[in-house]
């Protein structure tokens, strides 16, 4: 993809996730900056206004703690990095829902760990809440749980978080605010004649080579950890733009086609990416035997899976696991993502969707499976 096709990409996409480090959130760690927060809260605004789909990824609230509490460098202790967090959150969720309502828009806080991302059931919840949000024209903001997990503060950062993000609602670019101005061939405050990388392919492994350390005592990643994310977010099809966040209406240029920063894109389209990940990454859990018409939907029609089409269910499985779908002649023609456990498989198999909710009492999903989370593995059989 050459640099004006990955920036027309860039300008295309819809679906946004937008992060911003600690160093510009707290002014270089002196305190939250309202003004600062407030001009990303207008521009996030003016994009949803236009149709935009925006969740914000803010680092933050560790730095926060920090100046309330009076502390001049990160602690090393889990405990008391805990208690910053807990201190910090209320502060950095009062001025995003204070900033972002002076626009006219909602803010929803959201505190994930990696565990919440791992977990299969979990990873569909937070999923579904967060397509809700956005449907709602709400601006989730989303941080680390770091009042209740160890590993995550200890070597998380919130580009890794932001990537996992990408990857939870399939965002079209993701994009890491900074106090640099991209991606340097070197490092600038060492060498002057590094030059800025407009543009590169995500995961390229010569980026992580010139990537360095952390940058100030306040940020906990550094440009590795944002090379190690573009890599990540690529993995669903997403592009990413590394670029400085003290440049004036930043994302609205950036989306303008605007050269900007360092764009990283992607080389798999995001429909892609995702099948490949259904088709070869995932265990299979169980098998949901189809009726002939539903084999055909599927295989012929690029239908999502209904209840209506399964005569038997075979397996143990939770919501959200990965099972076959076989045929009359019991050939897996697709693998796909389950939106019922085995056990509520069963009672609805057979039915019509709209039995679901008399049959178990409550209804998730009108699809057994989705078409956008299944993939054929045998469409000719």
């Amino acid at each position: 993809m050459s640099a004006a096709q990955a920036r027309d990409a860039i300008a295309a996409a819809r679906v946004l996730v937008i992060k911003v480090g600690s160093s510009l959130v707290t002014a270089g760690g002196a305190g939250l900056d309202a003004a600062a927060i407030d001009r990303w809260a207008a521009q996030i605004a003016q994009l949803v206004a236009r149709g935009y789909r925006c969740v914000l990824v803010s680092s933050g609230a560790i730095a926060e703690g920090m100046q309330r509490l009076g502390w001049k460098t990160r602690p090393q202790a889990i405990h008391q990095l805990q208690a910053a967090a807990a201190v910090g959150q209320m502060g950095l969720a009062q001025v995003y829902e204070s900033s972002f309502a002076q626009h006219g828009r909602h803010t929803a806080q959201v505190l994930l760990t990696h565990a919440d991302l791992a977990d299969r059931e979990r990873y569909l919840n937070a999923r579904s809440t967060l397509r809700t949000l956005l449907d709602m024209g709400v601006v989730p903001v989303i941080n680390e749980n770091d009042t209740v997990v160890t590993d995550e503060i200890r070597f998380g950062d919130n580009d890794t978080l932001g990537a996992l993000v990408t990857n939870l609602i399939e965002a079209d670019c993701l994009i890491i605010l900074t106090d640099q101005a991209g991606v340097y061939s070197a490092d600038p405050r060492k060498d002057p004649a590094a030059t800025l990388i407009e543009q590169a392919n995500a995961g390229d492994p010569w980026l992580e080579t010139i990537a360095g350390g952390t940058g100030s005592a306040i940020a906990k990643g550094g440009m590795l950890t944002k090379i190690i994310a573009a890599r990540r977010a690529a993995g669903s099809g997403a592009h990413t733009v590394i670029a400085s966040g003290h440049e004036p209406d930043v994302l609205l240029r950036i989306l303008a086609g605007e050269v900007l920063g360092t764009a990283l894109n992607a080389s798999t389209a995001t429909l892609t990416a995702r099948k490949q990940w259904l088709a070869d990454h995932l265990q299979v859990r169980g098998n949901l035997h189809l009726d002939s018409g539903a084999a055909l939907a599927l295989r012929e029609g690029g239908r999502s899976l209904l209840p209506v089409g399964v005569k038997t269910v075979s397996g143990e499985f939770e919501r959200g696991a990965v099972v076959s779908c076989i045929d009359a002649l019991g050939r897996e023609i697709a693998r796909g993502l389950v939106n019922y456990s085995a056990s509520e498989a069963r009672r609805i198999a057979g039915h019509p969707s709209s039995a679901i909710a008399s049959i178990l009492g409550y209804i998730d999903d009108l699809e057994l499976i989705h078409r956008d989370n299944m993939v054929l593995t045998d469409p000719a059989a």
